[in-house]
């Protein structure tokens, strides 16, 4: 019997190399969002989907691919904090659109895993300019609460939805007022008696009773919000609502918050450091376009970030369908008003993965870290630099979409036809 254990041991361990997956990215200046800096001739090592070495120095094993950054940067994979990949295909066309639901009697309960469609025609254009992770959201319907929202990575496997039930997203800007009754006032008494139906659930909704504000099924739903396992995520801009805010985080203890828009955040830099609120704001929203953005600067990244607020960038300026992929170009902007380089890079991998709760896994280069790897021609935040590979989970994925098929397939035509008939 022992014999028989020992030669399956003795063949397992011979067979695990022949499984095992390795990689090398080398040859290029690593970021690697540590202690360790920037290592201007690095190599990342990974194997198995995770990395194993990262360094000056890293032993290359026999039999492990190599991809050469030929001189250019390798960094962590951009973690996008706000977008809905993956629910749009074409905004216009309402049976495509998954995001929200108008007419349904749910809120807090929506889930994006149920229309999440990893196959999107969104998705690998937004991969090839070196976007791995999201965070996907929600929009609101009917109420404040748009529902819950996941974590999904950019591989467009079956399973890249990796995590559900992240956040809870609410409304309580201007247009969270108006959707709730016509007034600020009239969207916190709806959302405190939401708390009040999750805190008292399920003993409140006993018999044929509905809750104040929430059916059962939704206050179900918001029971992890008000225990605070998991996130409200709120849309807000005005500095007297982001204070609101922060005074409801106190009042419902243990609750964690965290705040997207933040127009005006650089107004309660303080409050945002004390509560330890972190703040999702698009550095190039400048326009004063409402009434609740009256403050809105391209100062306020840097202004924020001087004060020590936790920041992560989005594109809400753009649409987070399919425009999620020019995040490095509003981080760019956000160093071209001040922002130091390596932290506007860390607002867009590793500080939206700590948001979320999980920055040990994902948005740096580092042993144990999950192998998302970008390697780029130029300096990632520079509008004429592009990625020339992008590996997600350890796995170098195509570089191909359809947009590429159709721009080789059209650039060389020569058009022939008399200059009336051109069009």
């Amino acid at each position: 019997m022992k014999r028989i254990i020992s030669t399956i041991a003795l063949s397992m361990a011979l067979a695990a190399p022949v499984f095992a997956q390795s990689y090398a990215v080398t040859n290029g200046r690593v970021v690697t969002n540590t202690e360790a800096g920037i290592i201007d001739s690095g190599t990342v090592l990974l194997r198995d989907g995770t990395i194993v070495g990262v360094g000056s120095n890293v032993t290359i094993p026999p039999g492990t691919t190599v991809i050469d950054a030929h001189g250019g940067w390798i960094t962590p994979g951009i973690f996008v904090p706000w977008a809905d990949l993956g629910l749009i295909e074409v905004q216009l066309e309402g049976s495509t659109v998954d995001a929200n639901a108008n007419e349904s009697p749910f809120s807090v309960a929506l889930d994006v895993a149920d229309g999440f469609n990893p196959a999107s025609t969104h998705i690998p254009p937004n991969r090839i300019a070196g976007i791995t992770r999201a965070a996907i959201f929600p929009s609101t319907g009917w109420n404040i609460f748009a529902g819950r929202g996941g974590l999904a990575d950019t591989s467009g496997g079956a399973d890249s939805l990796f995590e559900t039930g992240s956040f809870v997203v609410a409304d309580l800007s201007e247009s969270g007022a108006s959707t709730a009754g016509g007034s600020r006032s009239a969207a916190w008494t709806y959302l405190d008696a939401a708390f009040a139906d999750a805190r008292g659930y399920p003993g409140r909704f006993s018999g044929d009773h509905e809750g104040d504000a929430l059916s059962r099924y939704d206050a179900a739903a918001l029971v992890p919000v008000v225990r605070g396992r998991v996130p409200l995520v709120m849309y807000l801009d005005r500095a007297a609502d982001i204070r609101r805010a922060l005074r409801f985080q106190a009042e419902n203890a243990p609750l964690q918050l965290i705040i997207v828009g933040g127009a005006e955040a650089w107004m309660v830099t303080d409050e945002l450091v004390a509560a330890n609120v972190p703040v999702l704001i698009d550095p190039i929203r400048n326009l004063p376009a409402s009434f609740d953005r009256i403050g809105s600067t391209l100062e306020n990244a840097q202004r924020l970030n001087d004060a020590g607020v936790t920041v992560a960038y989005t594109t809400q300026s753009a649409d987070g369908y399919f425009n999620a992929r020019l995040l490095t170009q509003h981080a760019g902007n956000a160093v071209a008003h001040g922002v130091p380089w390596d932290a506007a890079f860390r607002a867009i991998t590793l500080t939206p993965a700590e948001i979320y709760g999980v920055g040990d896994r994902f948005g740096a280069l580092a042993s144990g870290y999950v192998g998302d790897v970008v390697v780029w021609d130029g300096d990632p935040l520079e509008t004429m630099s592009a990625p020339t590979a992008v590996l997600v989970n350890g796995e170098p994925t195509s570089m191909t979409t359809r947009e590429t098929e159709l721009r080789d397939r059209y650039i060389n035509i020569t058009d022939d036809t008399p200059f009336a008939y051109r069009r």
